[in-house]
């Protein structure tokens, strides 16, 4: 990566194993270097320099009464749609692939909006330095599937890390994940339903068929129907701390 395309800031915060591909994909042009280095800046979700927890709502100029994260925003379609329909919540969308981030950028831009923060490094050091139940949903929408078996461990959906969306969701918080990969479909589902935490919300046998409420959609799911793979809606809510099932 050249000095020109990086982006502004401090040095990645990758950890030993990446849930993440490229970092970098077609070389950026003048607006977008643009935007990186004047925008990005402003808008970046740093870490403190020591272990003190991150308040998610101080990120913000006036504190948002509720905070979203996306795990993975791709090109940020969903995310830049979410912040739009609803300016008075506070959205952190987490995705190191700088081509995507450029495009949420050009969205922020584009729509003066005011309530997203970007965390352009790997999410997991973000999650670990969260507080508890600080959150009141979080997304992961059609993430890498890793389909080769060897691959399978870099899957972001692992017990550890349903634990700890548990952990820093507020009770009754809702984890939204989406995916046209029926094997990661139920990757997933097996995961949640040991996680002690999270209850999957369904109610009738098609409801992982019906996209969320409120749904934008995202490029990666009309790509998806368009291949005609149909996708996989789940959401889990956490359960309120000291009705924790004994899954």
């Amino acid at each position: 990566m050249s000095e020109m395309s990086r982006p502004p800031g401090p040095v990645a915060e990758e950890p030993e194993r990446a849930f993440f591909g490229r970092r970098k994909g077609k070389r950026l042009r003048g607006e977008q270097e643009r935007r990186l280095a004047e925008l990005l800046p402003g808008l970046r979700v740093t870490l403190p320099p020591d272990d003190r927890p991150l308040d998610p709502r101080t990120l913000f100029p006036d504190p948002p009464g509720a905070v979203w994260l996306e795990i993975g925003f791709g090109g940020g379609e969903h995310l830049a749609a979410q912040a739009a329909a609803h300016p008075d919540i506070g959205f952190i969308g987490a995705e190191p692939f700088v081509n995507g981030v450029v495009k949420l950028l050009a969205a922020v831009e584009a729509r003066g909006l005011r309530n997203i923060r970007i965390r352009d490094e790997d999410v997991t050091a973000l999650l670990a330095r969260l507080p508890d139940a600080c959150l009141d949903r979080v997304y992961l929408l059609y993430p890498d599937p890793w389909p080769k078996r060897r691959q399978r461990k870099r899957r972001f959906v692992s017990d550890a890390s349903l634990a700890e969306i548990g952990r820093v969701l507020k009770d009754g918080g809702l984890f939204r994940f989406a995916s046209d990969i029926d094997d990661y479909a139920g990757w997933t589902l097996v995961r949640a339903a040991r996680c002690p935490v999270l209850t999957w919300t369904a109610q009738r046998a098609l409801d992982w068929t019906n996209a969320f409420q409120g749904w934008p959609g995202t490029r990666y799911e009309a790509k998806a129907l368009q291949a005609g793979r149909r996708p996989t809606y789940l959401e889990f809510a956490r359960l309120p701390r000291g009705c924790e099932s004994s899954a």
